[in-house]
């Protein structure tokens, strides 16, 4: 499943649906598809979000230092926080605009 988010703040952004609820659920929101956010309650979510990616982030730190020592040529797998930048994006476009922002399942139309 997809997940695209849109706002009049900024581009339209595609999710995986299991990041996107996942990031949604950070941010304190349900993780229902479709929904959306209100203008006045984005500044609320995109600092929850930032804060549970920080908090993931000091834990997998943790992690990776016992993990350096297996020398893999594996690559590592595209954290969170990466996948979450997007999204980050377009929450702070939306507040600083006082745009909603809503998603859906599915592809943008192009």
């Amino acid at each position: 499943m997809l997940v695209t988010f849109h706002s009049k703040a900024w581009s339209s952004i595609t999710l995986f649906g299991e990041v996107a609820v996942t990031l949604l659920k950070m941010a304190g929101h349900s993780g229902t598809v479709p929904s959306a956010l209100l203008a006045r309650d984005i500044p609320l979510a995109l600092t929850s979000l930032k804060l549970a990616l920080a908090t993931l982030s000091k834990e997998n730190r943790k992690t990776a230092t016992s993990a350096d020592d297996d020398k893999s040529d594996t690559p590592a797998p595209v954290g969170l926080q990466l996948r979450a930048f997007p999204l980050l994006e377009l929450l702070s476009a939306a507040d600083q605009q006082k745009c909603d922002v809503m998603w859906e399942t599915g592809a943008p139309v192009i």
